[in-house]
């Protein structure tokens, strides 16, 4: 089963990747770890990537379809594939589904983390991460069970993203809602949009993706 999660920046969307990843057996394609991974490869493709990089220029749509097409033609994922951070516009949704077509896949369905955007505020500017393994905290709703040391691996080295703020994320937000959101509308003409509570419980969420999956 090929899947999207669309929702914006904060809504979860990672960690609940993660669990599909842990629990299905799916694989995971971030764009942003894919083009890290090309940036260090020494592959031509990644030559060309860390070039674009590094001279501080955007990759093109066709750079990530690419590496997205490498994924997809050999990766082994039994669960199929949760495609995270592509498509962020209406030209990436047709080339995905293009691609998709031309390797002789299907998109499944398309999981619509739907949130109200002043509770979204409050929870990430709470937010902060444990830098040594990724596990998330809230600084009301998860703390560590030891103020110096987190619950997963025992570090003690949290970190609060500079940009979980209010005034960041709610320019973050703006973005997502001019580019991305017309992506919902995109994918429920096509028949594949399913919209659940982002703001449930992490458990919640988990639960209704997996009623949207199995359903």
């Amino acid at each position: 089963m090929n899947i999207i999660l669309l929702g914006p920046p904060g809504a979860g969307k990672g960690t609940q990747a993660r669990k599909l990843v842990e629990e299905r057996g799916m694989v995971q394609l971030s764009t942003g770890d894919m083009l890290r991974a090309a940036r260090t490869s020494g592959t031509d493709m990644g030559n060309k990537v860390a070039a674009i990089m590094d001279a501080g220029e955007l990759v093109t749509d066709e750079i990530v379809i690419g590496l997205i097409e490498e994924q997809l033609t050999t990766t082994t994922a039994p669960g199929g594939f949760i495609f995270d951070g592509f498509p962020r516009t209406l030209g990436q949704a047709d080339a995905l589904g293009e691609l998709l077509a031309k390797v002789g896949q299907t998109l499944d369905t398309v999981v619509e983390m739907a949130v109200d955007d002043d509770a979204l505020v409050k929870r990430i500017s709470g937010r902060f991460t444990c830098g040594s393994c990724g596990e998330v905290y809230h600084s009301e709703t998860k703390r560590p069970a030891k103020e110096d040391a987190c619950d997963e691996c025992g570090e003690n080295n949290f970190k609060h993203r500079a940009d979980d703020n209010e005034v960041s994320l709610r320019v973050r937000l703006l973005e997502y809602y001019k580019k991305t959101s017309p992506l919902i509308g995109y994918y429920y003409a096509k028949d594949l949009l399913q919209s659940i509570n982002g703001l449930d419980t992490m458990d919640g969420v988990a639960a209704s993706i997996s009623k949207a999956l199995d359903g």
